[in-house]
């Protein structure tokens, strides 16, 4: 029986309005939702008086003026980024001018594959360089509220979790949302480091995760569970695939996701390509070449078979 990822639906926001969510959170949420953003990006502010601002947000007027409205009265002193798609972190450059706070990220778009040569895809906010490049393990402090830094690529190289101490909270991007699964799209994203991270987390003990876009995760580990299994079950699909003669991604998906949202086709497409990236890694599919989402592709020979 396929594992059910307990998706969480549920959410409801106004947009321009700030919403105390926790006695150290704040939630403002975008106007820019759609088929990956689901209602829209949710920008999380810690702390009072002197606080820090998770993920501004695209660079939407409407969102950045209410945002700076809302805490026109306190003091914005850190902008930690957890990635730099460019519906989390663009609005980083006018909070910052208006604010004179410094960003924090893991490093620029693509960064986790610079060292590979890796030439990233669309879609990256390529303008924003942080002031402050943070590594896993690194902690940012201010007036009340502590941030451990938690490095999770896979859905980005360079994509940071942020743990709140004083809540034993996870602010968890877009590495782990309760409303959707995370699409991972070559060559910056990488399956077998998402499911790595993943199953790091599921070592740690957060009580509560604050994903950008979306409800939070109250019982986070059933989630993961849940969501390394689904990824390993979408693994078994493709090696029946492969077993009854379908060889290629597009007939792939076709036969694995029923019924599907046509604007969804191509990130299907796209993860599938990151779990053939993966099994081909791991020895467990071949083609003739560099993995490519034109492949053929077959079982892998296992020596001594």
């Amino acid at each position: 029986m396929a594992t059910v990822v307990p998706l969480i639906k549920d959410f409801s926001c106004e947009y321009g309005v700030i919403e105390t969510v926790s006695p150290l959170i704040r939630r403002i949420v975008a106007r820019n939702p759609g088929p990956f953003t689901f209602k829209g990006t949710g920008t999380y502010v810690i702390g009072t008086g002197r606080v820090a601002v998770i993920d501004p947000g695209p660079d939407l007027e409407e969102h950045v003026e209410a945002l700076l409205g809302a805490l026109n009265a306190e003091e914005i002193t850190h902008i930690p980024v957890t990635h730099t798609h460019i519906d989390h972190s663009p609005a980083s450059g006018p909070v910052r001018a208006a604010s004179g706070a410094k960003t924090f990220a893991f490093g620029p778009h693509g960064s986790g594959k610079a060292s590979d040569g890796i030439t990233v895809e669309e879609g990256g906010d390529h303008e924003f360089v942080p002031d402050v490049e943070l590594r896993h393990g690194d902690v940012i402090e201010g007036d009340g509220w502590t941030l451990e830094c938690v490095y999770t690529p896979g859905h980005t190289s360079n994509h940071l979790c942020y743990r709140l101490a004083e809540e034993n909270a996870l602010f968890s991007g877009d590495h782990v949302m309760g409303w959707s699964t995370t699409v991972v799209s070559p060559p910056d994203g990488d399956m077998g480091e998402y499911m790595a991270s993943l199953r790091m987390l599921l070592d740690r003990d957060e009580g509560i995760y604050w994903p950008t876009h979306g409800a939070p995760i109250r019982d986070p580990k059933p989630f993961l569970a849940a969501l390394i299994a689904h990824r390993e079950e979408r693994e078994e699909q493709i090696a029946d695939c492969m077993a009854r003669g379908i060889v290629q991604i597009p007939d792939m998906v076709a036969e694995m996701y029923k019924p599907l949202d046509p604007r969804l086709v191509p990130a299907a497409r796209r993860s599938v390509f990151a779990h053939m990236i993966h099994m081909v890694e791991t020895d467990r599919a071949a083609c003739d070449g560099t993995p490519a989402e034109d492949s053929r592709y077959r079982p892998a020979k296992r020596s001594g078979k």
